[in-house]
């Protein structure tokens, strides 16, 4: 099967939740090359079916997409930082040197579904997520991408390990590692401030990021671009933020 970020159509978004519901992930989807601001990069999903179902198509549970992933463990990578909630505890030394994504097939959440509205569609994206003790039951109705016929069965399309990296090109750096060079969190990663105040990170995409287009500084370019993708996950898509 060929993933896109194509909008429209029948899709049904996940309804927004309350508060926790119970999941269970049940596909990882093959890397796929996605431009970002920073250039090429390949990524993964999980596939996560929930206990909520849809009466209006015989009672089949909803599944949702993670955002996406880079294959590696870097510190500052987005797959760390996501097992860490999906596990409750910090990786082994063992995990970060090889973390095998097929160990993740089965394992039970606990999910909170908000939306995201653009262009007149309604996006379901999961805004926090932690271990659930016993883990939900696979409904058995979600055919995992591998094992569809049209799926394109090579290697290269394979799910991989994940395994750490000590140095990440420039082309591929992640837009929560850029390091914010104005007003009050001066200094800091975007991921560091999203971790404690979200609103902070809004308040740089909604005041600081037009003037700063508007001005064109080269010593800008950087926050820029990953300011205006940090904006396109707010905005929608299958990608959902957590920092």
């Amino acid at each position: 099967m060929k993933l896109s970020e194509k909008k429209g159509g029948a899709f049904k978004s996940h309804p927004e939740t309350e508060d926790y519901i119970r999941a269970v992930i049940v596909d990882i989807t093959p890397l796929k090359k996605r431009m970002t601001a920073f250039g090429e990069k390949e990524e993964f999903r999980l596939v996560i079916e929930t206990e909520v179902t849809d009466e209006e198509n015989e009672n089949r549970r909803y599944c949702i997409w993670t955002r996406g992933y880079t294959p590696s463990l870097d510190v500052k990578s987005a797959i760390r930082k996501d097992l860490k909630k999906m596990m409750g505890r910090e990786l082994t030394s063992a995990e970060l040197a090889e973390f095998d994504t097929e160990t993740l097939i089965g394992m039970g959440l606990k999910i909170e579904v908000v939306h995201a509205h653009k262009d007149d569609q309604t996006y379901a994206n999961i805004s926090t997520m932690k271990p659930d003790k016993v883990a939900l039951k696979p409904s058995g109705k979600y055919k995992r991408i591998k094992d569809r016929d049209d799926a394109v069965q090579d290697d290269d399309d394979a799910p991989q390990s994940v395994t750490a990296s000590k140095t990440q090109s420039a082309a591929v750096l992640d837009w929560g590692s850029v390091v914010v060079h104005v007003g009050r969190y001066k200094g800091k990663t975007l991921d560091e401030i999203g971790e404690t105040d979200q609103a902070g990170v809004v308040a740089l995409i909604e005041k600081w990021l037009p003037n700063a287009i508007a001005a064109g500084n080269t010593e800008d370019a950087a926050l820029i671009a990953a300011l205006k993708e940090v904006a396109a996950l707010l905005a929608g898509g299958e990608d959902d933020i957590k920092f």
